[in-house]
């Protein structure tokens, strides 16, 4: 099985797919435009400021129009000025009123009032917006780059590694593992169809360093018999979710990730990470965390099979 190993790419890529804006990069997010609460959920923190601050300028330059539009109504100010009806807005928006410049028309209070309900509004939703990502659990798991199919306890075994980055406690963590793969019903229909897998150990009560998560691969298995070449022309993939509490914060946290059919290696071995010192002491080394190596195979054993 050929492997391709995956780099995430810094460029931002914008494409537009069937009406939606799918941007790929800064971490491989992309949102509906038609969903703003999600998009600003979500969007990483670089673009939540840039949307803020040109939301911000937008909505200034609005109100500096309208008190253009108004005349000479702004006391201190140049008569048809923009930059000092922008910056009168700026000050009336932020409630930090320097006094320089006050309106002097009815026209110039009762866009000051509006501003100032707009301001409330801003201010309202920028904060819940804030404090909503702030407060947002995360996990920080880290997957191992391949999954390998190897033999453990005499029995070929499905496997791929978990780490937690934060080295907190995850506790009552849980994995899921689906085999998701194209197959055709006997009225010859094609269909997309999930097969859970199971896991030889589905639960563990704290994950604080690392979990190695393994499925036999037996007769019952959704993978019995299966070979590389159908993985591929089935478009097989293994998705796995990962959950648990965040003893931190004691809140609910779930990682997703998915293995592409390249990233599955068949008679591979992971390298061992817990490392013995000359003085007697282990430790982990997370530099081989994502390492396999090639083991023996009997020469009449099937090179093609999972």
């Amino acid at each position: 099985m050929k492997t391709k190993l995956r780099r995430q790419s810094r460029t931002v890529r914008i494409e537009h797919q069937n009406g939606k804006f799918i941007i790929h990069g800064m971490g491989k997010w992309y949102h509906q435009w038609r969903d703003p609460y999600h998009l600003l959920l979500t969007i990483p923190w670089i673009g939540f400021v840039a949307i803020v601050s040109i939301a911000y300028l937008a909505i200034n330059t609005l109100f500096a129009l309208a008190y253009l539009a108004g005349g000479d109504c702004l006391e201190g100010a140049r008569a048809g000025s923009f930059s000092d009806a922008f910056f009168f807005s700026v000050q009336t928006l932020a409630s930090i009123g320097y006094g320089a410049i006050h309106p002097k028309t009815f026209y110039a209070n009762a866009i000051v009032t509006s501003e100032a309900i707009a301001s409330l509004l801003l201010v309202a939703v920028v904060t819940g917006l804030a404090f909503a990502r702030f407060s947002r659990p995360t996990a920080k798991l880290l997957f191992s780059q391949f999954a390998i199919v190897t033999t453990h306890n005499r029995q070929p075994t499905l496997m791929f590694r978990v780490a937690n980055e934060r080295h907190n406690y995850i506790l009552e963590a849980t994995a899921q593992v689906y085999l998701i793969v194209d197959e055709v019903t006997a009225e010859g229909d094609s269909m997309r169809k999930i097969h859970e897998l199971k896991l030889i150990r589905h639960r563990t009560p704290s994950l604080v360093l690392t979990w190695t998560i393994m499925h036999e691969i037996d007769r019952d298995s959704p993978l019995y018999g299966l070979t590389t070449a159908d993985f591929q022309q089935r478009r097989a993939n293994i998705s796995v979710l990962v959950s648990g509490v965040d003893e931190t914060v004691a809140y609910a946290i779930s990682a997703r990730h998915v293995y592409e059919s390249a990233e599955i290696l068949a008679d591979r071995k992971f390298e061992d990470i817990i490392v013995q010192s000359a003085n007697g002491d282990r430790f982990f080394d997370y530099s081989l965390f994502h390492q396999v190596r090639q083991i023996e195979i009997d020469e009449d054993r099937d090179r093609e099979r999972l």
